[in-house]
């Protein structure tokens, strides 16, 4: 067991409020109380582990609580007014705030037939059927899913039935209101047979708090489901963010990732897909753009257990004052997996001299003839690039701007979703000098 700070310490189970979603429902109290166990028995990881060697959580074990906030507050009027213009683009919206569903800023009252989206607060207060499996040890990715799993308080719970096409994306957004709240979101998506899907978790911080946000996400792809799942991360300066994106894949599915991390002082990715059947297809796009003193850590693995399967993974990340970047793609083809063909990319822009990131993409190849390939990069803006521009009359910050624009835009060129694209130019556009000009020559 790790040395820890005696602030959270102290924090047992019991003392957290018995309100928590399923407090009735005995195999709901066991895997929290089993959780918090192996949670405690651990403790936060240190960067003496491998895979947390370049990620300080500190800031977190620091906290004077980690129980879960358990009275939703009024999201902000920016929060709301965000969550009526995505009602206006014809989402299905599921709005949470401070981690609890809010059901007067949502509209998932036109879902079609074979989609279920509910809250999962209120299937565990229910006892509605659920995959218990999903809350077991051999889900948790990291210690912090043990946090999750003993804390979750609501989330959503989507279920798509065999051959059911949704042609409208699930917009999940979750609003970070309070002042230093913890926050404990499951996500499950379950997609029957040939069905599909996009879903975006948007997670949004408006105040300078320290909250901190710990969700997991699960998806699981029948044969043949097509699953997009993107990820905003637009939390507060100070806020703590430590997330796994988890998928299951069975025969000819495809899963597609995509994370854009603009904001939150600390921000931990944890991006997972195994492969389990012949034929699937899985891509994993991101793009970090950090400033000050912002910390963003993106751990990627992708487990080829089946032959004739297909990988692509593309992340980009661009960088200024004193933030720091990490990135640790794994890649591994597991014995029998002939037959594999994976690719991997990291190329990081770097702005500044304080500006530091730690990239290491990975092969691991277990199975004889396969096609693998990785390779990363980190650089400054090019030389020749900032004469060519200013040779054509643009001045040094707009020549800055349109080729970090140029740079970032390979990633956000492969959102499909055009309000996410546009929303996503946006944010990169309103970071960079001269950017208005920029939009106005889209």
């Amino acid at each position: 067991m790790h040395v820890q700070p005696l602030s959270w310490q102290n924090i047992e189970l019991s003392l957290v409020p018995d309100a928590l979603a399923g407090h009735d429902a005995p195999w709901v109290l066991a895997a929290r109380q089993a959780a918090f166990k192996r949670f405690a028995e651990h403790g936060f990881p240190t960067k003496r582990e491998e895979e947390w060697k370049y990620t300080d959580v500190s800031l977190i074990s620091k906290r004077g609580t980690l129980a879960p906030d358990n009275i939703p507050p009024d999201a902000s009027s920016s929060a709301k007014l965000l969550a009526w213009a995505l009602s206006g683009e014809g989402m299905h919206l599921m709005v949470f705030v401070n981690g609890h569903f809010d059901s007067e800023l949502s509209t998932i009252d036109d879902l079609p037939d074979g989609v279920q989206l509910s809250s999962l607060a209120d299937m565990l207060d229910s006892d509605a059927a659920l995959p218990e499996l999903l809350f077991d040890q051999q889900h948790e990715h990291t210690i912090f899913a043990a946090l999750n799993n003993a804390f979750v308080t609501d989330g959503a719970v989507l279920n798509i039935a065999p051959d059911t096409v949704l042609e409208t994306p699930i917009y999940l957004l979750l609003i970070a209101s309070g002042h230093g709240v913890a926050i404990y979101p499951r996500i499950i998506v379950m997609a029957g047979e040939n069905s599909s899907a996009t879903v975006i978790e948007h997670y949004m911080g408006t105040l300078d708090a320290h909250n901190f946000t710990n969700v997991i996400t699960q998806i699981n792809l029948g044969a043949g489901a097509k699953i997009e799942h993107c990820k905003l991360i637009q939390e507060g300066p100070a806020a703590s963010h430590i997330a796994g994106v988890h998928a299951e894949q069975s025969k000819d599915s495809i899963f597609t990732s995509r994370s854009f991390v603009f904001g939150g002082r600390l921000v931990r990715n944890d991006i997972t897909s195994s492969l389990n059947e012949a034929g699937c297809l899985c891509t994993f796009d991101g793009l970090y753009l950090l400033d000050d003193k912002q910390h963003v850590d993106h751990h990627t693995r992708i487990d080829h257990i089946a032959p004739y399967c297909t990988s692509r993974e593309y992340y980009r990340g661009v960088l200024d004052g004193e933030s720091r970047g990490v990135f640790n793609g794994k890649v591994i083809v597991h014995h029998g997996a002939n037959k594999t063909d994976a690719h991997q990319t990291n190329h990081n822009l770097l702005l500044s001299k304080q500006a530091e990131i730690d990239t290491k993409p990975q092969l691991e190849i277990f199975a004889d003839d396969v096609k693998c390939t990785h390779g990363a990069t980190v650089g400054q803006l090019s030389e020749d690039g900032l004469f060519y521009l200013r040779s054509r009359g643009l001045d040094a910050d707009t020549a800055r701007s349109v080729l970090i624009y140029g740079f970032a835009n390979d990633i956000i060129n492969r959102i499909k979703i055009p309000y996410l694209r546009t929303r996503i130019e946006h944010l990169l556009l309103d970071r960079l000098p001269q950017g208005e000009m920029i939009k106005e020559l889209l």
